[in-house]
């Protein structure tokens, strides 16, 4: 039996938050059942359980769109939505303040972020990149660990039928480095409820003690296992239940203190358990997925799905149902929820998914375009009644997903065609070459995510040069962070006498009107179209002029047309790819354009050789364009809404825009105030939810001149020049009559634009700082940034509003009112460096000023009082004398330098050397020196010579002085503090 546990053991240690050894040939199934009622039921078990029985307040999953917590790219747990409580900031006037016992099942999803089961999809049985997870909570108290261990008991073998012997629990055995004891109560407790000693089994703080992060509520937790072996051979165990019981706070210097109120927060993935119960060989083999991977089967006319995992997959067949199976659950949810596929954080993981599902569904499974969206009422029709926003959404989420699978399957073929081209040049053990997976990349032209193109290099045997990769990653990074500040970059330009020879040959300049080629769908999405062109000429990188350029080079090109925007009027340059007419396997990465007297020069790498008069076409990074438009539209909103909250005459000093973020000068007599800032967002909101039709025409300058409100910026205009009215047509707004102009935005301009206002989705001012004397620059984000900051300014708003109410109530406790004065420094921290509204910024930064000036009082008077209380203790001990060496409790260096203090002040002329026991042999240490000792006896040097004895550090001045110190020996601290002090006496 001590061989089979310890055999048990190392699989249970293996197995703790791993994937579960599912995906043995042998498929044993996991239980000997007969299948029960199907997933939906087996949910439904769950919550009327705790409702019926046990009286839980049943609550709806929480978006998988974290609210307010930027830490977080989607909701991967079923704790996240109830942060507040477990962190002491739930606002008090909130429902959730009035949660004492729930239930749920939540909606989560781990991809991206440090939790992210994304690459490990399809190549096994068990991971998924959305899942349910099945919770209850206790909040404050309401119960613990004996309650909460019962419930599951009952729960798993009672309601659900789960066989006593198939199940193994684990607990917490202790960390005698972080001074915690083992969980013995949870150990004794499965031991009353009847699971066998041999069933229960111990592990260190790894395995069985949760941690919300480096600092924050944390706690011991019991796992529940199942034995996938069936008492056949050696267990096999995966983990089916974590009860999490909150009981600690890990401090900002690592140490733990208890919490004033216990949780029990636990969670059991929904998918694993309806495994389980099905009898099921994997997750995938459930009623949850069979639905998906029967209709992938149909729809497609691959072979069908067995369940095959590694070299026994042939073609990785049974691998793209399983992508195909999870991604589209996954996106569908997502969009259901708000996340929609896009450029940065959330929503460009959600854009890999759905091109690592469209790749797979396509090139592996053969299917047909326009297949992915098909699957869309399949998971509607599986998950919709649990969660009806699928219902709701489902036409959205189909017309999203068909969208951009029409979208990237153009770019998917041109990939594989560039990848297959690349590798019949590599060598047998060349990698392969970083900048061509990087033009492929999200990063880079075709939209391939990295993760996918590793995989189908993997698939052709062949390496990626990962440190090239990583260098480029690293450029890029730098070359946004630049963006954010934006300098002018040194890049290719064309000297005046390369623009003399230029004129003195004809040569007319660029047309770049095909810039603004692009139109709306009906769905809502942009099309933007291509443009062919020739090469006129080729500059080498010292600004030669070329007949042509070989592979490698970095070149400028010279067309006779383009439609990509060149760098000008504040809008970032765009960046795409051009390929040769006939050749449309080999990518000229295009980085920027520039704009050089009327000549538009593209900054290009050449991979192999271009020549003068070579025919190519241009595609420009699309996402990177459309992020561009929505800043520059945004940038003309925010202009109009600063004259209306400031005054017609607010002079805008220049701007700078990217698909990043907007940067605004603008002339001000003085710093705005909140309620400007927010007026501002406000107007610029309701033009936006209005959906405002965006008008762009080409007139004479002349028409231009003496109307009123018309914005125009100190620039040499071309005329004719191009206006960009929001609303309004722009002839009715060039109308003299009109006064069109001073109530809505109308410029000049030649930027790119959107066609309606909506896109923009919000604009939130995020940053505010004086660049000169009457000049103020604001910075700002749109869309899917500006609703995260609007949620992270009301999380913090209401962690301020939470700590406001902690104040009033007040506190007899000293350690409490230090941490509440504590939260109040790190609320500060965390509202002037949060991305958020700066009109809420200032606000709450007012407020925190007053109430950590407050906080600090109350603790002060309660260490006062608490130092009075142990000075008035030390003197009985103590007689008149000289010197005082002694311990004391204290819960912190403040307590005891004002113990010390009062000592001195109580007995003049005595000397004192306080020290104070802590956790885990931590030693603080406080001393005094009366004046008439020094400077032959310093405070300093006393406290010096003990801290050093017990090898810590000490500091302070010759009178006060203080330090930390470990020791399991204080009575030799104290010697050594009374002999130093005798000695210099």
């Amino acid at each position: 039996m001590a061989v089979s546990m310890a055999a048990a053991a190392g699989r249970l240690r293996r197995a703790i938050r791993r994937s579960p050894p599912w995906g043995s040939p042998s498929r044993r199934p996991l239980s000997s059942e007969p299948p029960p009622a199907q997933a939906t039921a087996v949910r439904d078990a769950f919550l009327n359980f705790f409702r019926d029985r046990h009286g839980h307040r049943l609550v709806p999953s929480a978006s998988v769109r974290p609210r307010g917590d930027p830490s977080l790219l989607f909701v991967n747990a079923g704790m996240n939505q109830f942060k507040p409580i477990f962190l002491g900031t739930v606002n008090p006037r909130s429902e959730m303040a009035g949660f004492r016992r729930v239930a749920n099942s939540q909606k989560c999803v781990r991809a991206g972020g440090r939790h992210s089961d994304l690459e490990d999809v399809g190549r096994d049985l068990s991971h998924h990149t959305f899942f349910e997870m099945l919770g209850n909570w206790a909040f404050g108290g309401e119960y613990f660990k004996e309650e909460a261990c019962s419930m599951a008991w009952e729960l798993l073998t009672q309601v659900y039928g789960i066989p006593q012997d198939r199940l193994w629990v684990s607990y917490f055995g202790g960390d005698p480095k972080a001074g915690l004891d083992p969980d013995l109560e949870s150990r004794d407790i499965w031991l009353r409820l009847g699971v066998p000693a041999s069933h229960v089994l111990s592990f260190g703080p790894q395995e069985n003690f949760w941690e919300m992060g480096d600092a924050g509520p944390c706690g011991p937790c019991t796992e529940i296992h199942y034995d996938l072996a069936g008492r056949v051979g050696a267990p096999q165990l995966v983990e089916l239940w974590n009860l999490v019981f909150i009981q600690h706070n890990r401090e900002a210097d690592g140490s733990l203190q208890p919490l004033p109120q216990q949780h029990v927060d636990t969670g059991m993935g929904l998918e694993r358990l309806v495994a389980v119960l099905q009898g099921a060989r994997s997750t995938y083999d459930t009623d949850l997925f069979s639905p998906l991977l029967n209709a992938i089967h149909q729809g497609c006319g691959a072979p069908p799905y067995l369940g095959r995992v590694g070299a026994a997959d042939k073609g990785r067949t049974d691998m793209a149902y399983r992508v195909v199976a999870d991604h589209i659950r996954t996106l569908s949810v997502c969009i259901a929820d708000g996340v929609y596929p896009g450029m940065s954080g959330a929503p460009l993981v959600l854009r890999r998914i759905l091109r690592r599902a469209v790749r797979f569904s396509t090139e592996v499974l053969r299917a047909p375009p326009g297949f992915l969206g098909s699957l869309v009422p399949i998971v509607v029709e599986t998950l919709g009644d649990a969660y009806p926003e699928l219902q709701k959404n489902s036409a959205q989420i189909t017309n999203l997903v068909s969208e951009d699978e029409a979208a990237f399957l153009a770019s998917l073929q041109r990939g594989r065609r560039i990848i297959d081209r690349t590798l019949r040049r590599l060598g047998p053990s060349e990698l392969f070459p970083a900048e061509v997976a990087w033009s492929l990349s999200l990063s880079g032209n075709l939209g391939l995510p990295l993760d996918l193109l590793e995989l189908m290099l993997e698939e052709k045997g062949v390496q990626l040069d990962s440190a090239g990769l990583a260098r480029l990653a690293q450029e890029e990074a730098q070359h946004r962070s630049r963006q954010a500040e934006p300098v002018q970059e040194q890049g290719l330009q064309l000297n005046v006498h390369a623009l003399g020879e230029l004129q003195r040959r004809g040569v007319p300049p660029t047309d770049d009107s095909p810039k603004y080629s692009y139109s709306l769908r009906p769905s809502g999405g942009y099309e933007f179209g291509t443009c062919e062109a020739q090469v006129l000429q080729l500059y080498a990188e010292d600004g030669t002029a070329v007949a042509s350029v070989g592979r490698g080079q970095r070149c400028g090109l010279l067309l006779d047309k383009t439609n990509f925007y060149a760098e000008q009027g504040g809008q970032a340059s765009d960046r795409g790819y051009l390929v040769r007419v006939g050749q449309e396997d080999v990518l000229f990465p295009v980085a920027r354009a520039q704009v050089c007297g009327g000549f538009i020069l593209h900054e290009a790498v050449a991979p192999e050789g271009l020549k003068v008069g070579d025919q190519v076409q241009l595609h420009v990074d699309e996402a990177w364009r459309l992020g561009c438009m929505e800043k520059h539209t945004a940038t003309h909103l925010l202009s109009w809404a600063l004259r209306q909250a400031l005054g017609p005459g607010t002079e805008q000093r220049g701007s700078h825009l990217n698909p990043e973020r907007l940067r605004f000068d603008v002339a001000t007599q003085a710093p705005l105030t909140p309620e400007q800032l927010r007026a501002v967002e406000g107007a610029v909101q309701d033009a936006v939810g209005q959906d405002e039709p965006v008008y762009m025409e080409d007139v004479a300058l002349a028409r231009t001149a003496r109307i009123p409100g018309l914005r125009s910026l100190d620039e040499v205009y071309p005329d004719p020049v191009r206006v960009v009215s929001v609303g309004v047509p722009v002839a009715r707004a060039l109308d003299p009559a009109s006064r069109a102009a001073l109530q809505t935005s109308v410029e000049l301009c030649c930027g790119t634009h959107l066609l309606r206002t909506g896109a923009i989705g919000d604009l939130v001012i995020v940053g505010e700082r004086q660049l000169t004397k009457g000049t103020t620059r604001l910075l700002a984000v749109t869309g899917e940034q500006a609703q995260q900051a609007r949620e992270v300014g009301q999380s913090l708003a209401q962690e301020v509003e939470a700590a406001t109410e902690r104040l009033s109530r007040g506190s007899q406790d000293v350690v409490a009112a230090q941490r509440l004065s504590k939260d109040m420094g790190r609320l500060t921290d965390a509202v002037d460096t949060a991305v958020m509204p700066q009109w809420q910024r200032r606000e709450l930064q007012a407020a925190l000023k007053v109430l950590q000036r407050r906080a600090n009082t109350a603790a002060r008077k309660l260490e006062l009082r608490q130092a009075a209380q142990k000075t008035q203790e030390l003197l009985q001990r103590h007689s008149q004398g000289p010197l005082i060496v002694d311990t004391v409790a204290a819960e912190s260096l403040s307590v005891l330098v004002k113990v010390v203090r009062q000592l001195c002040e109580r007995a003049p002329g005595t000397s004192v050397l306080l020290l104070s026991p802590q956790p885990l042999g931590h030693v603080l240490c406080a001393c005094q020196v009366t004046q008439s000792a020094t400077p032959a006896f310093t405070a300093e040097a006393w406290a010096l010579a003990v801290c050093s004895h017990m090898g810590g550090k000490a500091w302070g001045s010759q009178v006060v002085a203080q330090g930390t110190g470990t020791t399991a020996d204080l009575e030799a601290a104290l010697s050594t503090a009374r002999a130093y002090a005798l000695d210099q006496l």
